[in-house]
């Protein structure tokens, strides 16, 4: 039975998302980790190398009942991955990219125990209407998406003014599958 989840994970939303199951909870901090990829991997497979590169980072054991979670987001549109934006020009750009257009959103998956781990990608098609410059300008200097892939938060306003259809999970788009991720805790071996 998971008895404490430890994630490792910067991001306020993977907390919150987590923190609705119900389950004790810690933040916990790995090294520094290079997220670059090999150039051949495509989709959801870049986000699943970054997580089990998270994973591996952790070189703390894990006592029994622990479960540890690493996870990472990416867009995808065009073949080309779309990751945080270095400022606000990037942001930008990337909005007015996805501007009309569906997109995938790609969170990767790791839960690790002392005796056991599983792995798992979760894909959502997302479509944005046609944005306006203005839109785009008030909600990049309004909301500052820099900490996020694909340069914007669906759970924000330009989600709200802006996306037109969502297929498949929701809280993937925000970074973390809980529902997915739910289920795949119970086969967990703790």
């Amino acid at each position: 039975m998971v008895e404490k989840l430890l994630l490792a994970s910067n991001s306020p939303r993977r907390r919150e998302l987590l923190a609705g199951l119900d389950i004790p909870m810690e933040v916990v901090r790995l090294k520094d980790i290079d997220e670059r990829h090999p150039a051949h991997l495509q989709g959801g497979d870049i986000p699943l190398h970054i997580a089990r590169l998270k994973m591996h980072a952790y070189d703390m054991l894990l006592q029994p009942g622990e479960v540890l979670i690493t996870a990472d987001t990416i867009v995808w549109i065009d073949g080309q991955e779309l990751g945080k934006p270095v400022d606000a020009d990037d942001a930008r750009r990337m909005l007015h990219l996805l501007s009309g257009r569906t997109h995938q959103v790609y969170t990767a998956v790791c839960l690790r125990s002392a005796i056991d781990h599983l792995e798992f990608v979760c894909g959502t098609d997302v479509t944005f209407d046609t944005l306006t410059d203005e839109q785009i300008e008030y909600y990049v200097s309004t909301y500052r998406p820099f900490d996020k892939a694909g340069a914007y938060g669906i759970q924000e306003w330009i989600g709200y003014v802006g996306c037109t259809r969502l297929e498949g999970s929701y809280f993937n788009v925000m970074g973390l599958p809980v529902q997915k991720l739910y289920k795949k805790l119970q086969l967990l071996k703790v």
